[in-house]
């Protein structure tokens, strides 16, 4: 290749390692690509009741599995339930929680609350069905439920519409004599299900739960579950495939969801609320790799790099104004820190008393021009005075409840007396006009880079995205190649319209 073509390779990469990790960062820690985002957050409280034997006591309730839909947060869980010990527990895949008490007497209430994200993008693989359940049947029971599958298997395709149909016909209005001999034995779930795995199809009873808002002594719902298509299809035996979107599945078909050891009249109820947060509040802080991140540093270094992220911005702002439109600046990159300081000062106070203290620090620096002084004594000169001159105009804007004055104290007093020294000089050597062509070009070029740096799309992106400043950085090595008209030279070809 030749050398414009490893070049161009090393751009693009830059730029695809850029997208590509900001990508995954979104995809595995859930950080929102857009400030402000909000996400749905369904808090689920279930309550348990029982009346304790006075003995030892224990109690089980099955926690939901991971699905698909639902993310549960990570440090949601809690328990509230006094003089009881807790833990979750799990065994393979199923999460149970766990109270244990030494001596309890009486009526016993606990209380478990978790906290679930509905994440639409939150995808979980489904564990494969397996070979369909045995199933046994007495007679007469045995030949009704094959009468009735040789009834329904013909008018079906697959599993999801042989269910379909046994749902049909379990709810016809004059429902037949091997329906009804089943159904005085077995609950419609429980029926469909074995009938489904008599015909050899995956099947299983569940129990979910329904999110609805505001929802109090909820209980669980008993549904049935066919593998179908590779997936967990929901059917409901009195209204066929339901929508499982605002559906949590609690339990499948094994262990039961409350088990009470030395207790009776155990109860189960939940109640739901739902909640909209900042998507950043939720992120998946339990992702492998989060722990180096920007999020794990003190506040304080937190609020520091939300400003040092966005320099780079500010640089390819610096790059665009002097090589595609030829500004002119008093030092190549003194704008982006003085847009730097407009960001902790506001952009109009900080105008005036950049303006100030430079037309001031000039007039200054012409009288040390007569004192043939050497440039280090006279920088460190300028240095002292333009402290003098911040101290003095925060003291007066104080007196006089002027609160924008005090924000002068954000400017890099160093990189101001520098400012002041270059210009005095070209002040001397090329004439006031320059002067006002560079300081104006340094405050334009200042004032671009503070309206895009003060964006909120931008702030978001260079602190939850940082490596976003490799496409930045991608684009800046882009235009360092560009050798063409600057947009303020063309004006030299306007002759040729005449």
């Amino acid at each position: 290749m030749t050398q414009r073509g490893p070049f161009l390779f090393f751009v693009i990469a830059l730029f695809a390692a850029g997208v590509g990790t900001a990508a995954y960062r979104h995809q595995s820690y859930h950080i929102p690509f857009l400030p402000g985002a909000q996400q749905t957050v369904w808090q689920v409280e279930a309550r348990v009741e029982y009346l304790a034997q006075g003995g030892s006591t224990q109690v089980y309730l099955t926690l939901p599995p991971e699905q698909s839909g639902f993310r549960l947060l990570s440090d949601s869980e809690s328990s509230a339930s006094s003089g009881f010990g807790f833990e979750v527990s799990t065994q393979g895949q199923q999460r149970r929680a766990h109270w244990t008490k030494r001596v309890a007497r009486g009526e016993q209430v606990l209380f478990y609350k978790l906290d679930l994200v509905e994440d639409p993008d939150y995808h979980i693989e489904p564990a494969p069905a397996g070979d369909p359940a045995l199933q046994t049947w007495d007679e007469p029971y045995q030949t009704a439920a094959l009468q009735l599958l040789q009834s329904v298997i013909p008018v079906s395709a697959d599993p999801a519409s042989l269910a379909q149909q046994l749902s049909l016909e379990m709810n016809r209005a004059t429902a037949n004599q091997n329906l009804s001999l089943l159904l005085d034995r077995y609950s419609p779930p429980e029926l469909m299900a074995s009938l489904l795995n008599a015909a050899e199809v995956p099947a299983r009873t569940v129990q979910v739960l329904e999110l609805e808002d505001g929802r109090r002594r909820q209980g669980l719902r008993d549904l049935v579950q066919v593998w179908d298509d590779n997936v967990w299809r929901l059917f409901d035996p009195a209204t066929g495939m339901v929508d499982d979107d605002r559906l949590l599945l609690w339990q499948t078909s094994s262990p039961a969801v409350l088990e009470v050891l030395g207790g009776s009249r155990s109860r189960v109820s939940f109640s739901i609320i739902s909640q909209s947060r900042p998507a950043t509040a939720l992120m998946d802080e339990s992702a492998p790799g989060f722990d180096i991140s920007l999020y794990n540093l003190p506040i304080a270094e937190q609020g520091m790099f939300k400003l040092i992220m966005l320099l780079p911005v500010g640089a390819l702002m610096v790059v665009v104004m002097r090589i595609l439109v030829g500004l002119k600046t008093s030092g190549t990159f003194m704008p982006v820190l003085i847009a730097l300081a407009f960001l902790q000062t506001e952009l109009v106070p900080g105008v005036v008393s950049f303006v100030g203290v430079v037309a001031f620090g000039l007039m200054i620096r012409s009288y040390l021009s007569s004192l043939n002084l050497l440039l280090v004594s006279r920088i460190a000169t300028l240095v002292v005075i333009v402290i003098g001159i911040m101290t003095l105009v925060t003291l007066l804007s104080y007196q006089f409840g002027v609160m924008g004055g005090l924000t002068i104290t954000f400017f890099p007093m160093i990189i101001l007396a520098w400012t002041i020294e270059r210009m005095s000089i070209t002040w001397e050597e090329q004439g006031p006009r320059e002067v006002v062509i560079q300081g104006g070009g340094s405050l334009l070029v200042a004032v671009i880079a503070f309206l895009m740096m003060d964006q909120q799309l931008i702030r978001h992106l260079a602190f939850n995205f940082p490596e976003l400043n490799l496409c930045v950085l991608a684009l800046i090595m882009l235009l360092g190649r560009y050798t063409g008209y600057r947009l303020l030279e063309l004006h030299r070809f306007a002759v040729f319209n005449r």
